[in-house]
């Protein structure tokens, strides 16, 4: 490892001014691909930012620090013992043969000779800045570590991370030296990617608060799940403590992550006041990163630590995440360490304006936070109250849709569809009132596993019919985000004599719909434009077939319109035509609903008058056997 002249020998009167940390190590390098084929996580990404520093004259002025491998001891408080064992393992001679082979049964890794000293000496190296920041050793610190550790989980390497670097650091913080005093540690990653891995390791844990802001697009975007979404706010006694803000699309930058710093982290960082804070600083949200497609600058990098410097007295660890274009990478951590530096004002500014989706996820979170808190006690979702009176505020921001700046009053399209009526025909749980209203207002029932996000347009519907149509009605797929285990109702969307289903029609505006469909759905549509628009509607109301898939996927993308109740269409949506041939070649599987799903469909049958219990139980038992 270069080091400038001197930095090792640093004199005691200058210690007490260069308290800021650095460490960087070439042994870290020795982690790529096994043929030296190009992958974006590669060894220049931590020499372009050491070099940039070393340009800038920049590790003259801090405390330069050595790498040291973690002690398995420490791994092992987030990780498995057989996922230690494999990581310690993978570089050795027996693995040489079969070294590749087993990196290609994890989800984006690679290993060589080298990665097991890189994976030990990244986690040990935010240990090591972690500890002389929490012990006043130092003021701030940057770890410029790789292997990245945020996608880590407890028993698996993914997403180019073997270790979980920041989960090992906090739990050794928390566990390991708790004469230090830090007692609850705020962890950002502010990386273009969701930190699954982190959610998962502090998932139950009051002690972290784990926030992270990412390109999810409704789990579209990697790691391409559900964790990532604005509902996963933790368990148990760490409920609340887990705050993700999802992007809808990308091309978010500095304005729409100041607007979440704004008005969600940094009055949450008041209420929670912590001790240390800990970034997991990826750096591919980064204009120009090949990987992220955001367009965050140095700037709105620099500003977003500068905002949180007011916490934990100031007591900030940087360690290295992703970042895959060389020049933003380098640009954006030397104006972060200048701002832990404090030598020189920030310069910049952000001339745009944030995305209306932007508006609508804060908002999002904000209602979850503030439904959620009504069941916990002051120590868990209830601190997350006080978020609702950033709604008033929130509604004045300005907002960019593809470059126009305007005040974030609706899009055109939802004041169009605003005052249009439709029927919209319910044959599963949102039969039952309570169920659907989750879907307008927001929020969940009994038995559902995540609440709803609700409408922009939160007012009930105007008016409630029961019928019976001649469609199939049955049970698929093997669980469900909302229900857990057990199938969910779909519609033959072919009609037949023989057939029979009880559907619930609720009087709802067009716009609304557009709203409902979404949240059945898990689409990139980052709803700018409506998924069912006057067209639409007008063809299949006009036209044959009387249906229309509206989404590339979804399990209800599928459209149906089924006729006129006074003089207002009814619509209802189901599974495409693929998929009822899926089903019925056992492609799909075919299964009974869970018992919490299952009565629920019952207190909507039941409510609605059509059928006695035990009547609506027989009906939902055959629909769930009788083959398709």
């Amino acid at each position: 490892m270069e080091i400038p002249t001197g930095s090792r020998t640093t004199s005691s009167s200058d210690l007490q001014k260069k308290r800021v940390g650095l460490l960087y190590d070439d042994r870290m390098c020795a982690h790529h691909t096994p043929d030296n084929d190009y992958h974006p996580e590669n060894p220049n990404r931590i020499r372009a930012i050491w070099n940039k520093l070393q340009s800038s004259r920049i590790p003259q002025r801090c405390v330069v620090l050595d790498a040291k491998e973690a002690e398995d001891k420490y791994v092992l408080s987030v990780h498995s013992k057989k996922h230690v064992d494999l990581i310690r393992d993978i570089s050795s001679k027996q693995f040489n043969s079969r070294r590749n082979r087993i990196a290609s049964k994890f989800n984006s890794i690679y290993f060589n000779e080298g990665s097991s000293e890189s994976a030990f000496l990244a986690a040990g190296s935010v240990i090591e800045v972690a500890e002389k920041v929490a012990q006043g050793e130092l003021s701030s610190a940057f770890a410029i570590v790789r292997p990245p550790g945020h996608h880590a989980e407890h028993d698996e390497a993914m997403g180019f991370c073997l270790f979980n670097n920041v989960a090992v650091a906090a739990s050794f913080l928390l566990n390991e030296r708790p004469e230090l005093g830090i007692n609850k540690i705020l962890i950002v990653d502010w990386d273009v990617h969701h930190g699954n891995g982190t959610q998962k390791m502090f998932w139950k844990d009051p002690r972290v608060l784990f926030f992270s802001v990412h390109r999810h697009e409704f789990g579209s975007f990697y790691p391409a799940n559900d964790d990532g979404f604005y509902t996963m706010i933790g368990e148990g006694p760490g409920a609340g403590y887990n705050i993700n803000v999802p992007w809808e699309n990308g091309r978010c930058g500095d304005a729409d992550y100041l607007a979440v710093w704004d008005h969600i982290l940094i009055p949450v960082s008041k209420e929670f006041n912590p001790d240390i804070i800990i970034i997991s600083a990826g750096f591919d949200a980064a204009l120009g990163d090949p990987l992220g497609g955001c367009r965050v600058t140095p700037y709105g990098y620099s500003a977003m630590l500068k905002k949180l410097m007011s916490f934990a007295q100031g007591k900030i660890v940087l360690a290295l995440e992703g970042g895959y274009n060389l020049d933003s990478i380098a640009n954006s951590a030397l104006a972060c360490v200048e701002v832990l530096l404090e030598d020189k004002p920030i310069a910049g500014s952000s001339e745009a304006y944030p995305f209306e989706s932007t508006w609508r996820v804060i908002q999002a979170n904000i209602l979850i936070s503030s439904s959620d808190s009504e069941a916990e006690d002051d120590n868990g979702t209830q601190r997350l109250k006080d978020l609702e009176e950033v709604l008033q505020p929130l509604s004045k921001l300005k907002v960019d849709e593809d470059g126009q700046d305007k005040v974030a009053t609706p899009n055109p399209w939802r004041s169009e569809l605003s005052k249009i009526d439709i029927w919209y025909a319910t044959f599963g749980s949102n039969m039952w009132k309570p169920r659907f209203l989750c879907y307008i207002e927001g929020g969940q029932v009994e038995g559902m596993q995540k609440p709803c996000s609700g409408s922009m347009d939160r007012t009930p519907p105007k008016e409630i019919v029961w019928k019976s149509y001649p469609y199939r009605l049955f049970f698929g797929r093997d669980s469900s985000s909302s229900w857990g285990p057990g199938g969910v109702a779909f519609l033959d969307p072919e009609s037949k004599s023989q057939d029979k289903a009880y559907l619930c029609l609720y009087r709802i505006t067009l716009e609304q719909f557009n709203d409902v469909l979404a949240q059945e759905n898990v689409s990139s549509h980052d709803m700018t434009s409506p998924l069912f628009d006057l067209a639409a509607l007008t063809s299949i109301t006009s036209k044959e077939p009387k249906f229309l898939d509206v989404l590339p996927r979804g399990w209800y993308r599928n459209v149906v319109y089924l006729g006129n109740e006074d003089n207002f269409p009814i619509l209802t949506m189901t599974c495409s035509h693929l998929d009822v041939k899926s089903f019925k070649s056992g492609e799909l599987p075919l299964r009974g609903p869970c018992k919490a799903y299952a009565a629920t469909l019952i207190k909507g049958l039941v409510g609605g008058g059509l059928l006695s219990e035990e009547e609506a139980m027989a009906y939902i038992q055959e629909a769930s056997t009788k083959p398709l």
